[in-house]
This record gives structure tokens, sequence and C-alpha cells, in this order.
């Protein structure tokens, strides 16, 4: 049994799938993966399916009946990690844009340097992203620091989606209670786990942007983010925040 599983949300991501389950099982620690994919029409359910007879104990499938939000998605991969007694549980893209092998690092992170949250970040030193166009660039490196300006969080890449949380954090945050569906699903989780005293680290990673495979994000996904951080900001200001023990 691994300690550690990865959470890999998919939709139509049978050009990369196949290859980011091996980068996974090829590093040094022995990660366990989970799919969660929400019903892709180009089979990579199917394909998941059968590497599980090459990864019998490893690689786990859950498969949702409609695209419904990465926030929903991965949702449904915690409440099935922690059921099952992880104390490491990541997300991560199946698309390349993080890479597999920055798992060690972020694993390390908070198992050895008492971490509860440990982000890969692109933005803790300078501006660590390749391949993205200049507009798409500036929009991630102003929300970020648009969200720190409106919360006070002291992350710097708060829309980061290369993330492990221990087991704690995720029980402690109500997950019935989170709003966002899209991208600011991320802001969300960081924001509570900083509300409610857990220590985050960001670790620094280089985030390539996906050479197969089309991006799921669009302006509505934006929009979201920006408008509903001072939404969730105001609220917190209205909720007593318990402080894990």
């Amino acid at each position: 049994m691994s300690e550690a599983i990865v959470i890999i949300p998919t939709y139509n991501e049978i050009e990369n799938i196949e290859a980011i389950i091996e980068a996974v099982f090829a590093q040094k620690e022995a990660f366990h993966v989970l799919i969660v994919d929400d019903n892709s029409p180009d089979g990579t359910a199917n394909k998941v399916t059968e590497l599980q007879q090459k990864y019998t104990d490893q690689l786990f499938l859950e498969v949702r009946n409609a695209k419904t939000g990465l926030g929903t998605a991965y949702i449904h991969g915690f409440r099935w990690a922690l059921a099952r007694q992880y104390e490491f549980i990541f997300e991560m893209d199946a698309d390349f844009s993080h890479n597999p092998a920055d798992l060690v690092r972020l694993l390390k992170t908070c198992k050895d340097e008492g971490a509860d949250v440990a982000i890969g970040s692109r933005y803790v030193k300078g501006v660590n992203v390749v391949n993205w166009p200049m507009n798409r660039v500036l929009m991630s490196y102003f929300a970020s620091k648009y969200v720190r300006f409106i919360t006070g969080i002291p992350i710097h890449d708060t829309t980061a989606g290369f993330i492990c949380y221990r087991r704690k954090v995720l029980e402690t945050i109500d997950l019935d209670n989170i709003r966002f569906v899209g991208y600011a699903f991320q802001i969300e989780l960081k924001f509570k786990a900083w509300k409610l005293g857990f220590n985050s680290k960001e670790v620094s990673v280089i985030f390539t942007d996906r050479t197969k495979g089309k991006s799921k994000m669009n302006s509505s996904i934006f929009s979201e983010a920006v408008f509903g951080i001072i939404k969730m900001k105001i609220r917190s200001m209205f909720t007593k925040t318990k402080h894990h023990a």
C-alpha cells in the first residue's frame, strides 16, 4: 500500500494518458494514481482500464457521468482517497504541464520538511512558464497578484494546480462547502487551508504548456476567479474559522 496518491482529472486526454501514467510510475517513490474521467468520448477511460491490467494495485479509475468542472472532479477524487487512508494526496494535470519528476520534491516538502500543503509554484522565483503566449502568462501572473492583494494569502502562485496535500488538510476543509468548480477552485482550497492555519510551502517548478490535446481554459473560468475571489473574501470575514488542532 502506498501512502501517496496522484489524482489526475481527465476529459479527452487519449493523447497523453498512457504516457503520463507511465511517467508517474517511473518515479523512485511508489505513487498510486487515480484517474477521474468525465466520460471522455475519445476513449480515455478505456485506455486506463487497459493499463490497469499492467498496474493492478497501483492504478485506479473513477468515471463520472458528465463534465461538471475541475473542482468537482478533484473533490470526487479527494473523497475516494480519504476513504482509502492515503496520507499524501496530489493534484496534477494529465497534459505534462506538470513534470512528474517534481512529484518527489512535493512529497519531500510535506513528508520531510513539515509542510501541510506543498505547491508546485510557477511564480515563487520569477516566472517559470514555457510555451505559453505572453497574454496568458500575464493573465495568470497578475491573477495570482490580484488574489494575494484581495485575500492577503501569502502565496505567489494561488492558481497553481500541482499540489500535495496532507490528508488532515482535506479532512479539515469542509469539502461540501466548496463554492467554485473551475480554476478558482484551486484558489479557494489554498485560501481555506491558510485560514485554517495549515502551513503551505511553495516549491519552484517549471510549467510547460501542453503539446498534445486541447486546453480547457476559457473566459468564463477566468471571470469566476476574478469576481468570485471578492465574494470569497467577504464571506470569510463573516464566518468564524476554527483552526485545526
